[in-house]
């Protein structure tokens, strides 16, 4: 695995059971032991009726663009060779919001909409990210 020169993600205790479901290449997120919603990212009450309970589920890996940004600047060294990329939010079909990347896609194809699917970059040993991917039209 070659030297990553990006920002690595802290794996903070809250969000372990994401990132060790991550490096299987499973995409999880928190939801509530009491009333089943979804959230994302993780935190100690649920928003919708306050339980302090909740467990991991896995999810779909499938949703849309819901927004994007594009970065004209270089905000950290790492991202040198990248200018102009884009940070995008993608809603999942499951309702819960992530912010990713869109591989694949050149920053000036992006559409609020477009469909996306999961893909998984191993960094580190330790750490692999879930970004996504355009689902080719006809794809479920």
């Amino acid at each position: 695995m070659a030297q990553y020169a990006k920002p690595i993600p802290v794996v903070t205790d809250e969000m372990r059971p994401f990132f060790e479901a991550a490096r299987e290449h499973r995409l999880v997120v928190q939801q509530c032991a009491k009333c089943r919603a979804l959230r994302f990212p993780a935190r100690e009450v649920c928003s919708n009726c306050l339980s302090f309970e909740s467990d991991w589920v896995e999810v779909s890996g499938r949703g849309e663009v819901f927004s994007f940004g594009v970065m004209h600047q270089v905000y950290h060294p790492g991202f040198a060779g990248q200018v102009p990329y884009a940070t995008v939010v993608v809603k999942l079909e499951e309702g819960v919001k992530m912010v990713s990347n869109l591989v694949g896609v050149a920053p000036s194809d992006i559409r609020i909409g477009m469909r996306v699917r999961v893909v998984f970059e191993d960094i580190t040993t330790d750490v692999t990210l879930p970004k996504f991917a355009a689902l080719q039209p006809g794809a479920t």
